[in-house]
């Protein structure tokens, strides 16, 4: 069962950002594919339970859907980053019409920060846009989307991982909440059981 990043990934995309190694206290939960109205509230009331920032890379597509939840994010003194606009593929997908979606989605978002969703960005591609993005990869992947994994298995296995610098993948979307309801709070408090902190990503 892989929560850890793929050692060839991460050998292939070395300029890409995947931890935070100086990170003495330091945990950057992040989550994919919101904002979502029927999730995303839930986890930033989570989170302010916990006192805890994180980082949410969101669609451009339901950034313009939801464009008052996405206001509350940024109100709440959470990081935003950028998701691409419509959670395309880069694998077979040309690049100019792969960084034309990122952009225009960045037109509703206005990060510096992107991460291509599903992890698939083609050499070429990555190298065009760490021109003008950090390109965040992660760690730590919570596999909270995954059918087959209970609840208590998406939990126990960030726990048992979870470390300073670790850059964490969760999705505040339908799919993934079931998971995400049982899990995030238990690691929330696991880390803050550490003495660690829940930051966001600021570059």
């Amino acid at each position: 069962m892989q929560f850890n990043a793929p050692a060839f990934l991460r050998h292939l995309y070395p300029s890409f950002i995947w931890s935070f190694d100086d990170e003495t206290d330091g945990v950057f939960l992040t989550f994919d594919d919101g904002p979502r109205p029927e999730v995303t509230p839930w986890v930033l009331d989570t989170l302010d339970q916990f006192n805890a920032k994180a980082t949410f890379f969101c669609l451009g597509k339901n950034v313009e859907n939801f464009s008052e939840l996405f206001q509350e994010i940024k109100k709440r003194g959470h990081a935003v980053g950028n998701h691409s606009y419509s959670h395309i593929k880069g694998w077979g997908m040309s690049t100019g019409d792969y960084i034309h979606d990122v952009d225009f989605a960045n037109g509703l978002i206005g990060s510096n920060l992107y991460r291509p969703p599903y992890g698939r960005i083609g050499p070429h591609q990555g190298r065009m846009l760490s021109e003008r993005y950090h390109i965040i990869m992660w760690n730590l992947l919570s596999r909270d989307y995954s059918r087959k994994l209970s609840e208590k298995s998406c939990a126990r296995g960030i726990i048992k991982r979870v470390k300073p610098g670790d850059v964490v993948v969760f999705h505040d979307s339908i799919k993934s909440s079931r998971n995400l309801f049982y899990a995030l709070p238990l690691v929330l408090k696991y880390i803050g059981s550490r003495g660690w902190k829940c930051k966001a990503i600021e570059l």
